[in-house]
Order: structure tokens, then sequence, then C-alpha cells
């Protein structure tokens, strides 16, 4: 019977596993900078500075800073 471990022993599983953390790695970086805005912002930076510093585009810049 093809069981658990059997299974995270292929190559498709641990390339799903692996896209899966590279995902999440990603949304963790973007959610960091999305929570930075505020506080650059609030530093007096304009968000035009900000979205440079965060590699973000302006429009996600005046998004959030509309949200706060």
């Amino acid at each position: 019977m093809f069981g658990l471990s059997e299974l995270k022993q292929t190559r498709v599983y641990q390339e799903a596993r692996e896209e899966g953390e590279q995902k999440g790695k990603q949304e963790g970086r973007l959610e960091a900078k999305l929570e930075a805005i505020p506080k650059l912002l609030a530093l007096g930076l304009t968000q035009e500075q900000v979205a440079q510093a965060l590699d973000l585009d302006i429009a996600q810049v005046q998004q959030v800073a509309q949200q706060k």
C-alpha cells in the first residue's frame, strides 16, 4: 500500500512542497513591506520614496496609505 511516507519521497511531492514554501516566503515578504508603509510615512517619507525604498508599486503604497 502507498502510504504517506512513500508519498513524501516522490519528486512530485517534493516539488509541490518546495513551491508552496517559496510562495509562503514571498507572501510573507510582501506582508512585511505593506506593514512598513505607515511607519515610513509617519517618519516623513513621501509615498514615492516609500515605494522606491520597498520596491513596491506606487499604487500599493497609496492604497495602504488610504486605509490607515
